[in-house]
């Protein structure tokens, strides 16, 4: 099965939505160049509060278009990078990946999903109730995170907009994605 990278954006600050742009590049080991979230150690700012040396397993995030379709039909216009995403996908049920499943982006760019990303008070920002919106429940009760995956960089390259996303699946057993 292979997707689509339908949008890209970066941002320099640290900014909830990030600007969309044609082309990013992929560092190895550190995120996209030149974006507030790229480094070896962690960058969101809550998470370097508690530990600045964590390891970043969100040097990469991506969002699957589809979810932007399921929140229009509750009401809400959100496009790509406003969920402050680096890679927007289409084709791929990013949520249904394993841990330690790699997406292969365009020729060259090879990455890792480390896990959730949990959606914060921020998206409320955007719209009142967007972030209730990107939770669900499973049929066991337990909480569905609709915001996207994270990933590290394996192989850094550049990535265009209409790159080819191949999934290279993580050995068996599946492990379910967990917040990171």
């Amino acid at each position: 099965m292979a997707g689509l990278v339908i949008s890209l954006a970066c941002d320099c600050a640290h900014n909830f939505s990030k600007p969309a742009v044609q082309r990013i590049k992929l560092l190895a080991g550190l995120g996209v160049d030149g974006d507030a979230h790229a480094g070896a150690t962690v960058r969101h700012r809550s998470r370097v509060a508690r530990d600045p040396t964590q390891p970043n397993l969100r040097q990469v995030h991506l969002i699957h278009a589809e979810l932007f379709d399921e929140l229009a039909g509750k009401g809400f216009a959100v496009s790509p990078g406003q969920l402050g995403e680096n890679v927007t996908t289409a084709g791929i049920d990013l949520l249904g990946l394993s841990a330690g499943t790699r997406l292969r982006l365009g020729d060259a760019a090879l990455i890792e999903i480390t896990g959730l990303r949990n959606p914060c008070h921020q998206i409320n920002g955007i719209a009142p109730g967007l972030m209730e919106a990107m939770l669900d429940r499973a049929a066991d009760g337990s909480l569905i995170r609709k915001s996207g995956v994270m990933a590290v960089v394996l192989t850094g390259g550049e990535v265009a907009v209409g790159a080819t996303i191949t999934i290279e699946h993580a050995p068996e057993p599946h492990l379910p994605l967990q917040v990171v």
